[in-house]
């Protein structure tokens, strides 16, 4: 394996999926430093999230997780909103737009913080709002305000509109004070003005480069890269995610890079972690990649790009997402075991080992869980009937979510994370 290949390999889910199977596999075998694992235990969280998913959806007609979903929190039609907004645009604009305000959005969906919330005056009440339903709600606000674009565009967002976004921009437009604190501002902040940075500096994703480069030209690129021999433009959500992990790729701060190799020497690898009991060819041994955000990017992106016409399949090649919620499942559901209940008590970097494990078995568990789901549900093996998109949405994030409310006051994971605003 060359160095192109073994960066290719680390940016792409069969390797999320393959290496956190690895550490299922030492769990379940005892073998693990940090978890043990009660196999047990998985046909209760099962069983529960398949009746939180039929409560949810009586009719079984779930969509994929996608962040547009976060934007009615409050039973608010806040999409409907949208759509008429944008209705007067071609197809392919409002797909440009969608893309935008969505790649923002998701961007800024790490951690709130069990603090932080949203509270505005809406259709003649008050609503409040935290943690990822707030950050939605709030980036659509600044999104449609123009708060991200150089012209003042409502959902428009270019790269000389997010280089100007400063802290205070950001505190604002988030209700950010001393009384209602959000975690990771400055971690935000810099994400938006690196992904600002790159909109410029990749015309070959992005068209025009300068200020007025554009979040939106993804959908111009994957429609020129798309198949289009069936009559309608189609692309793999392998490649769709593998475009996202190459143009995103120097936005992310202070992570690890590929060791120094032609070509792609000193390559961000995102959301990609140390773990040593993680094995691979060559220079890839010891690595787990997980990218969670930009997963959650690939699923969200299904609505813009049916919008310019664009079929996406094999969406289950992409696997299960990384985060607390879902991690929280299963170690609320008492699946996945500390091996010290004193690590349940102090705050952990993201980077350390035990963070990572835990992430690493919640991905491979969401691959164990969903089977279980669909049989529940009477689907059999279908996976076509519940995709595993659909069972994150039905689903294990909402019964991450009902399970650490029943546990700690305030619904905040089982694990304390020191974030930085740019993982969770």
């Amino acid at each position: 394996m060359n160095a192109e290949q073994a960066l290719q390999l680390l940016r792409s889910a069969q390797a999320v999926r393959e290496r956190s199977a690895q550490l299922l596999d030492l769990g379940l075998a005892g073998e693990l430093a940090h978890f043990t694992v009660d196999q047990a235990r998985l046909a209760e969280v099962a069983q529960f999230t398949a009746q939180l998913t039929r409560e949810r959806y009586p009719d079984l007609r779930v969509p994929p997780h996608s962040r547009f979903g976060h934007f009615d929190a409050g039973g608010v039609p806040r999409m409907a909103a949208l759509t008429r907004e944008l209705s007067g645009l071609s197809a392919l604009e409002r797909a440009r737009r969608l893309t935008e305000l969505v790649v923002v959005s998701v961007l800024l969906d790490a951690g709130a913080g069990d603090a932080w919330r949203l509270r505005f005056q809406e259709h003649g009440g008050t609503t409040e709002l935290g943690r990822s339903e707030g950050l939605a709600v709030a980036s659509l606000a600044w999104a449609r305000a123009g708060g991200l674009s150089s012209e003042r565009a409502a959902y428009q967002v270019d790269a000389a509109g997010l280089m100007g976004v400063t802290e205070s921009a950001l505190a604002a437009a988030f209700q950010v004070g001393h009384d209602n604190p959000l975690v990771g501002v400055s971690g935000r902040v810099l994400l938006l003005r690196e992904l600002g940075r790159v909109l410029g500096a990749r015309r070959d994703v992005f068209g025009a480069g300068g200020g007025g480069a554009r979040i939106g030209g993804l959908i111009d690129t994957l429609l020129a890269r798309a198949d289009q021999r069936s009559g309608r433009p189609t692309v793999a959500a392998s490649d769709v995610l593998s475009l996202i992990l190459d143009a995103f790729a120097e936005i992310w701060p202070g992570r690890l890079r590929f060791p120094a190799a032609p070509a792609v020497s000193g390559a961000p690898l995102g959301d990609v972690w140390h773990h040593a009991a993680v094995r691979g060819e060559g220079a890839t041994d010891g690595l787990l990649p997980l990218h969670k955000l930009s997963q959650w990017l690939c699923y969200s992106l299904l609505l813009p790009l049916e919008v310019a016409g664009i079929s996406v399949t094999h969406l289950n090649g992409l696997t299960g997402l990384a985060e607390y919620r879902n991690g929280g499942l299963f170690i609320d559901g008492g699946v996945l075991i500390p091996r010290e209940r004193a690590v349940l008590a102090t705050p952990h970097a993201v980077d350390s080992e035990l963070i990572v494990e835990w992430r690493g078995l919640t991905v491979a568990l969401l691959d164990r869980v969903a089977p279980l789901v669909r049989a529940t549900l009477g689907m059999g093996t279908d996976e076509q009937a519940l995709p595993l998109a659909a069972v994150l949405e039905g689903g294990t994030w909402a019964a991450g979510r009902a399970l650490a409310a029943r546990a700690r006051p305030g619904g905040g994971p089982p694990l304390q994370i020191s974030s930085d605003g740019t993982v969770f």
